[in-house]
Order: C-alpha cells, then sequence, then structure tokens
C-alpha cells in the first residue's frame, strides 16, 4: 500500500508518504512493514530536498494496523459466537 504525498496545512515545505508492506497473513507484528519517507524544501516554490525516514512514526503506523486488525479480528469472533 503506497500513499501519495501529502502535507500539513500548517507546513506546505515538508511532505510525508508512507508505504506498508503486507509480508504475512498471519496477525504478528513481523507480518507488517511501514516506512515513513519525509521531504523538505527551504521555501515554497523551492524544489523538494533528499528524503528521510522516520522509524518512530513508522512503528506507530505498524502497531496501529496490528491493533485495529485484531479489533476486527474479536468483532468477528463475538459475531461468529453469538
Amino acid at each position: 500500500i503506497v500513499s501519495d504525498w501529502h502535507s500539513l496545512p500548517t507546513n506546505q515545505n515538508e511532505r510525508i508518504k508512507i508505504t506498508v508492506f503486507v509480508l504475512d497473513r498471519e496477525l504478528r507484528s513481523d507480518a507488517i512493514k511501514a516506512v515513513v519517507y519525509i521531504q523538505k524544501r527551504p521555501q515554497k516554490d523551492a524544489p523538494w530536498g533528499n528524503t528521510q525516514r522516520d522509524q518512530t512514526f513508522a512503528r506507530k503506523i505498524e502497531d496501529l494496523i496490528l491493533n485495529r486488525a485484531r479489533e476486527i479480528r474479536a468483532e468477528a469472533i463475538n459475531d461468529v459466537q453469538q
């Protein structure tokens, strides 16, 4: 899953792009890998600079995806049992 580049309205000189890899069908922490790319520019009409990575934010995204997947799985199990 690959997002487009996005900037916050409060900081138009920085943008991020997120790529999520689903590595396995099992619901495990190593089944999801997220990469967050960051580009910056010195001023509005300047070209975008080299890409960096934000590993902390990527880990938070992985955790959010896994938590939501667990919630969906728990709901499905509860629906079957009722």
